[in-house]
């Protein structure tokens, strides 16, 4: 009793994938950042470490561990990035490398990704990178918006489309993963709430990380259960 209750409040996450989904997801995530990083290196051996923004570490995990959740598809990361960045940019130059800079360059790209739609949680470090990245990132100004950031984002996700391609249940963007052949229907519909086991079943039957709770998942089967029928004299008339 203790240990399921402790799974919950702690979020342990249940879902298990196979050994080759875990396999793909690290090397995958590590050979696009080694990649990144050596063509950084590679075209720009002046830059330093201005030559990749840190937080691209944070979004491969999100392209290779996580590749067909919304934050990780092209929109949320080249958007969360760049306007990320611009917000950084635009608090640093006006309010210096000061505490108060960084906490209003997160908050101000949190604001900007969710007013464009374009939620990417490692576009917080990148704001901040802006801010207390020191002297390096503070002279090159708004440029940091288009090197390192934008030079790096198109990278990353140009390498996530090579890489996930050799994998077709895995293939980015989302839009490009299709099963060979679609889940065939049941011959008959159980009843009722899915049990817990049947829950955990049908997610790990996926073999892709999930970023879904099973009380979400639950929520959301009741709320479609709960949606008004569809009225059959304007839907034949029509």
């Amino acid at each position: 009793m203790i240990l399921p209750l402790l799974r919950r409040w702690s979020g342990v996450e249940l879902i298990e994938v196979s050994h080759t989904e875990k396999i793909v997801s690290a090397l995958g995530g590590g050979v696009a950042l080694l990649v990144l990083v050596g063509l950084s290196s590679l075209l720009l051996p002046s830059s330093g470490s201005t030559a990749v923004v840190a937080s691209m570490g944070a979004s491969a995990v999100l392209l290779f561990a996580v590749p067909h959740a919304a934050l990780s598809q092209p929109w949320p990361v080249l958007g969360g990035h760049l306007l990320s960045a611009l917000a950084g940019v635009i608090c640093a130059q006006t309010l210096g490398d000061t505490a108060l800079a960084a906490g209003c360059a997160v908050g101000a790209a949190i604001a900007a990704m969710l007013v464009f739609r374009c939620i990417h949680p490692p576009g917080g470090a990148t704001a901040l990178t802006a801010v207390l990245g020191g002297s390096a990132i503070h002279d090159l100004g708004f440029h940091y918006v288009i090197m390192p950031v934008l030079v790096n984002t198109l990278a990353l996700l140009l390498l996530a489309v090579f890489i996930n391609f050799f994998f077709p249940w895995r293939r980015y963007p989302a839009a490009f993963n299709r099963p060979a052949s679609p889940p065939s229907a049941p011959s008959s519909c159980t009843p009722g709430e899915p049990t817990h086991e049947e829950v955990i079943a049908a997610l790990r039957s996926l073999d892709s990380f999930v970023d879904v709770t099973e009380e979400d998942l639950l929520r959301l089967l009741a709320l479609l259960r709960l949606r008004p029928a569809p009225d059959v004299s304007t839907t034949g008339s029509s």
